[in-house]
């Protein structure tokens, strides 16, 4: 057993779960974690504010293999660091903050820059730990590190006092996979369970698959797509499962939902037999929106207390607590073992039809650019070596459309919790997770100006991210909404001053930044912003009065979907 302090201890447990990076913002009560770190082979990156910081680092779980890490300081700092922490816990992301804190002894005695931390984070966290000065820190962090990824993965808060951070203490060196292997999860189907899904199945003339971000990883995908190659079921998504199948495939019909795409709205009332698999059924897609679906509904999900509601609420004809992977696999494996095929070829042609019958539009005859029309000609420059970050707003539902993702884990953006401020900090996470890859973040002028700051980020570390900024100097998704509930008033969403954004990136030092108002300008720059070394920002100012379309109306049915004046059927 070696001595060294608690911020040291903490460090070497990092380095011993192959932590390459920490993102966050120095403070007093941090120090000695930032001086250990300073020793260690681990980077540091530093964000221009708290709630950077962990976006930051819950990019870097959303697109990667590891799971993020931020370090962040006591009291306001902690506050900071709330909403980003929250957003991964809708999502599902695994995060681990380390928060600076207090000595023990001045905890609760209203000490300067002192909160309580299980207090503030105790519904936005999947666990909040208050580390004291008999607790060994080396077993806390390597337990925290796999508890977050495990079963329904999330952040986990972890409350430093600064006199633990200075206090001597053993390090051991435990084995990392002790820790992994008291969180694996080996459930299986069995043969008993894989015949009641098959019977099941076996009557169905319209299957369905309804995919969620629980499969958003390399392994999920992976078994998602085998399962569906052998059985060529047409599919639905929701927003955090893009790429989990490659959008372009014909039976792959896009999102589901408030603003899913008109195929995918369509097909979900025509099907008889669903099956959901790492969804957690959220209010945009089967209850604002109505469900209005008579279909058998089969459910695979790791959450238990999600798989209660659903059981209540959906009635399931088949449901199993468990790995979405492992489960499809067992499926797939019983399938070929017992040479079972689906005929399903007019229900094929049926989600094809539908997919080639009903494209995405948008106002081609405008004097002003649309905000579809540019991720349309974005997305035909999209492979698999770009990911794609998103603020919050019309701009993100509509990449959400039109953008095909092929792989997973390459279209990040705030979902459950909807944060503006999202894109430009989570990328700077995306790229130290994917340095080879291309980054794009795809931003509104509202989201964007939540987190300016990052530009400096951006530029102070060289890193060649590229934003994508469509301008139309609103908050374009609660001005339709005002719109519609209000008559027309439009009160706090319209910025009247016409501010040139690529001109203060300029400012920072971005290497290429352009400002396009011109629709005859448009392909070129986008191409020529592509093509562009380093970090990068191009503006194009869009027009205000575009209306994101199709949606459903809350409390409707998916037979009551607005396709809007330009979405027709050819």
């Amino acid at each position: 057993m070696k001595e060294m302090n608690g911020a040291e201890v903490l460090v070497k447990s990092l380095e011993d779960l192959g932590i390459k990076h920490v993102f966050g913002y120095t403070g007093a009560a941090i120090l000695p974690v930032f001086h250990a770190l300073q020793k260690s082979s681990i980077e540091i990156v530093i964000n221009s504010n708290e709630q950077s910081a962990a976006f930051s680092a819950a990019g870097y779980s959303r697109s990667g293999k590891g799971i993020g890490v931020a370090m962040v300081t006591s009291g306001p700092a902690i506050t900071n660091t709330l909403t980003s922490v929250a957003d991964a816990c809708g999502d599902s992301i695994p995060l681990l903050i380390f928060a600076g804190q207090v000595p023990e002894h001045k905890i609760g005695t209203d000490s300067f820059q002192h909160i309580n931390v299980k207090n503030i984070f105790g519904d936005a966290a999947k666990k909040v730990i208050q580390l004291s000065n008999n607790e060994d820190v080396e077993s806390m962090v390597k337990d925290a590190y796999y508890f977050a990824k495990s079963g329904k993965p999330g952040p986990v808060v972890i409350d430093f006092p600064l006199d633990k951070q200075q206090k001597m203490h053993g390090y051991r060196s435990m084995d990392v996979t002790l820790f992994e292997q008291s969180y694996r999860d080996d459930r299986h189907l069995n043969e008993a369970q894989c015949k009641a899904f098959f019977q099941l199945l076996a009557n169905s003339k319209k299957p369905l698959l309804y995919l969620g971000g629980g499969l958003n990883s390399r392994k999920a995908s992976q078994a998602i797509r085998e399962f569906n190659e052998y059985f060529k079921i047409p599919s639905v998504n929701t927003l955090m499962a893009k790429g989990i199948m490659d959008e372009r495939n014909a039976l792959n019909l896009g999102m589901l939902g408030m603003f899913g795409t008109p195929y995918a709205n369509m097909i979900i009332q025509e099907n008889d037999f669903f099956f959901a698999i790492g969804v957690r059924w959220d209010d945009r897609i089967a209850e604002k929106v109505g469900f209005g679906i008579e279909a058998d509904i089969a459910y695979i999900d790791i959450n238990p207390e999600k798989m209660h509601q659903i059981k209540i609420e959906r009635f399931p004809k088949f449901t199993l607590i468990g790995d979405g992977a492992t489960a499809l696999m067992d499926l797939l494996d019983y399938a070929k073992k017992h040479n079972i095929k689906l005929e399903i070829a007019q229900w094929r042609q049926r989600a094809r039809e539908l997919k080639k019958s009903w494209p995405l539009d948008y106002n081609r005859t405008s004097d002003r650019i649309q905000s579809a029309e540019v991720l349309d000609i974005l997305s035909a420059c999209i492979d698999e070596n770009v990911k794609i970050t998103t603020g919050v707003g019309n701009h993100q539902m509509l990449a959400a459309q039109y953008l095909s993702m092929q792989v997973p884990n390459s279209f990040m953006t705030s979902g459950s919790f909807g944060t503006m401020g999202f894109a430009i900090p989570t990328a700077i996470g995306v790229h130290y997770a994917n340095p080879d890859h291309k980054i794009i973040a795809i931003d509104g002028d509202g989201s964007l100006r939540m987190n300016l700051g990052e530009l400096h980020t951006i530029v102070n570390l060289s890193l060649p991210i590229k934003i994508l900024l469509l301008n139309n100097r609103s908050d374009a998704m609660v001005l339709n909404l005002q719109d519609v509930a209000y008559a027309g008033i439009r009160t706090g969403t319209e910025r009247q001053k016409d501010v040139n954004f690529a001109a203060i990136a300029r400012s920072f030092g971005f290497n290429y930044t352009a400002r396009i108002t011109e629709r005859e300008k448009l392909e070129g720059g986008i191409k020529a912003f592509l093509d562009a070394q380093g970090p990068c920002f191009l503006e194009i100012l869009t027009d205000r009065e575009e209306v994101l379309y199709p949606k459903v109306p809350a409390g409707s049915a998916y037979k009551d979907m607005i396709l809007g004046p330009y979405i027709k059927q050819v």
